[in-house]
């Protein structure tokens, strides 16, 4: 709605424009207790502090006049009604509600209505408390804000220092910067005591980037002195992967494998890259030795069944006369070597069954040897006759004690001649082999 100033004339259109829709808030006031529009159309507020005349209406009857400049009265207790209810709420800042004060205060300073005055003063003066209270209280949320804010940055600052010597590069660094956007979002506080705390953080962060870099530059150098030995340890795997020489070649390709292990690794990706020109190398070699092994294994097959048959040949070879077994069985080693080497898969198998032939007759010889040491046969049937002798003894002496019924003496006469007995059956079954 347009304002009117004191001694303004509303026109038709003003009064024809429709109504905005108002905000709920207290009823119309009776503008007639507080003003009177007069006949030749002045309109007199009646104030504490008199009479004024608050304008001039030509627009229709008085009693519109009156109602319309009501309604200008009612505007102004619904402004500040309403900004005092949004100030406690939380709605509005003591500054926007500052500018709500001012409108009411140079609408009253004009003039521009008609209603109680001293209601709209006393209502204008709770607002200025309002206002007042919601200034102080803001200012100590401020300075709340600022003692809070002070006490994260010192902790950010803490945290900092306590990082600057970490060894943990990428979460580091990523706190590092996290922790920047924590330190721009908090409220701003001294500039004197704030910069203080900042130089901290950055004299922390600093330090942890210098020392990151040194170590990833030492990494760089490492990584350059790793690539350069593999790449030798490949020149030297690439130079053996013709070789025939299967034997010393395995050997080396082992060592070089080993010196591979305990080489610095390079990065990751130069790791691979690596590696599988150096595997590649060995594979070929090995590949190669397989192959000519394959090979061998396929020319030995021919050997199977004529060595085969020399086994067959030593095994059915007769123990009863050593001498002839044994010169037939170097007549077959001799026929063994000739044929040359087997398969792998045959090799261990006919061996074997070779060499137990070869250790039957040994066992054969060493026992047929025992039975014609003349030593041995004589100790063996010495020892015979002494434990015959010495039961004969003990038989007498047995029979002397059952004789004269001493039953303690027979007792222990008859465990020495069982003893006997068993020692004399051992030493004839030994003597006995020299006979057969």
């Amino acid at each position: 709605m347009t304002e009117l100033v004191p001694g303004a004339i509303p026109t038709p259109a003003v009064l024809r424009r429709p109504k905005a829709p108002a905000e709920s808030g207290p009823p119309a006031s009776d503008p007639s207790k507080f003003g009177r529009v007069e006949p030749d159309g002045t309109v007199v507020l009646v104030a504490p502090e008199g009479e004024i005349v608050v304008g001039q209406w030509v627009a229709g009857p008085p009693a519109e006049g009156l109602a319309f400049f009501g309604r200008k009265y009612d505007d102004l207790i619904v402004e500040l009604d309403l900004t005092a209810q949004r100030l406690a709420d939380g709605r509005a800042t003591a500054d926007q509600s500052t500018a709500a004060l001012t409108h009411v205060r140079e609408a009253i300073a004009a003039h521009a209505y008609v209603g109680d005055t001293a209601l709209l003063l006393q209502k204008l003066s709770a607002l200025e408390e309002a206002i007042s209270s919601a200034r102080a209280a803001a200012s100590a949320a401020r300075a709340a804000q600022k003692v809070q804010a002070l006490a994260v940055r010192e902790a950010l600052a803490i945290e900092a220092e306590s990082l600057a010597s970490s060894t943990a590069w990428k979460t580091t660094s990523e706190r590092f910067t996290s922790m920047i956007d924590d330190w721009k979002a908090l409220p701003r506080m001294d500039r004197n005591s704030e910069q203080e705390v900042w130089k901290r953080i950055s004299g922390a962060r600093a330090t942890f980037d210098k020392r990151r870099r040194a170590h990833f530059a030492e990494v760089e150098v490492q990584r350059k002195d790793a690539t350069s030995r593999k790449r030798e340890l490949i020149a030297s795997a690439e130079a053996l992967a013709a070789s025939t020489d299967w034997v010393n070649t395995s050997r080396k390709l082992r060592d070089l494998m080993q010196e591979w292990k305990t080489a610095p690794r390079t990065s990751k990706r130069d790791e691979d890259k690596l590696w599988k020109r150096f595997k590649a190398a060995q594979d070929a070699f090995y590949e190669a030795r397989s192959a000519a092994e394959t090979a061998v294994e396929t020319e030995l097959k021919i050997n199977v069944p004529a060595k085969e048959a020399l086994v067959v040949e030593a095994e059915a070879l007769p123990t009863t006369d050593l001498k002839a077994a044994k010169q037939s069985l170097r007549s077959i080693q001799d026929r063994w070597d000739k044929l040359g080497d087997l398969p792998k898969p045959d090799r261990d198998r006919l061996e074997n069954r070779l060499k137990k032939v070869e250790e039957s007759l040994r066992q054969a010889e060493a026992k047929a040897w025992k039975k014609s040491n003349p030593e041995a046969r004589a100790r063996a049937e010495s020892t015979a006759n002494a434990f015959a002798d010495g039961l004969a003894k003990l038989e007498a002496q047995l029979a002397a004690a059952q004789k004269a019924g001493k039953s303690a003496e027979v007792a222990k006469l008859q465990a020495s001649v069982d003893s006997t007995k068993a020692l004399l059956n051992a030493a004839s079954s030994a003597a006995q082999e020299f006979s057969s």
